[in-house]
């Protein structure tokens, strides 16, 4: 009876069976690196939490800021809040131990309003705190309330603009000059101070919105002279 010759493997076989070690390999070296991908995010993750939580936050931009002005942002994202809020806001924007001799507490007060606008928050400041008498160039206090704002700025990326009011008791300019060119000059120290140009607007009314008493009727006030910083934090219905 004739032996049975022992089957041999064509080369083609043996090449087939190379190439699927091959890809094998190359699939098991890319799970490999994709799974090592994933650990480096899980770190930076951790990382960037716990800076957090120890109260400093990466400022955008460059350097470090502290958590208080984080929590002065979250607060002004929340408008329907401001009411019951804004001596907070006023406190952590000046606390006592940083406003200087001339201006005191009380007279920040008087002449500082923080409102609930429908598409944000509003810093209100009189003229007197802000410009000499029927001037538009910010005067050193001015500057220094103004500088106090940027911190708190260069956390939020929400549009902001400035609008400037007057009445006719500023006889120098028109009432319509006098409040743009004091809106111009808050807006241009702001962003000289590092707050991008591109997220503001600006907007002069003259003597077109005094203010109004309990009735709703127009009275003279030194808060007819004013300019307000709408930080356009308001959300819309629907919007991330």
């Amino acid at each position: 009876m004739a032996k049975k010759k022992k089957e041999v493997c064509p080369p083609l076989a043996l090449w087939l069976i190379t190439f699927s070690d091959l890809m094998t390999l190359l699939l098991t070296f890319f799970v490999l690196l994709l799974t090592m991908a994933s650990m480096d995010n899980s770190i930076l993750t951790k990382v960037t939490l716990t800076t957090a939580d120890l109260g400093l936050l990466d400022k955008r931009g460059s350097g470090r800021v502290n958590a208080k002005e984080r929590l002065i942002v979250d607060l002004m994202e929340k408008p329907w809040e401001v009411l019951e809020k804004q001596q907070r806001i006023k406190d952590l924007l000046y606390p006592d131990d940083v406003l200087p001799d001339e201006i005191s507490k009380s007279e920040l007060d008087q002449n500082l309003d923080v409102l609930a606008k429908q598409d944000g928050v509003a810093l209100v400041f009189t003229d007197q705190i802000l410009f000499a008498p029927g001037g538009s160039e910010l005067s050193d206090q001015g500057k220094f309330l103004m500088a106090k704002l940027v911190p708190m700025m260069t956390q939020t990326d929400a549009p902001i603009n400035v609008a400037g009011y007057t009445d006719q008791s500023d006889a120098t300019q028109t009432p319509l000059d006098l409040s743009g060119d004091r809106a111009l000059a808050v807006l241009a120290f702001l962003v000289e101070k590092g707050v991008p140009n591109s997220r503001f607007s600006l907007s002069a009314y003259g003597n077109a919105f005094p203010a109004v008493n309990e009735l709703g009727r127009p009275v003279a006030s030194p808060k007819n002279r004013r300019v307000e910083i709408l930080l356009k934090t308001a959300k819309p219905i629907g919007g991330y």
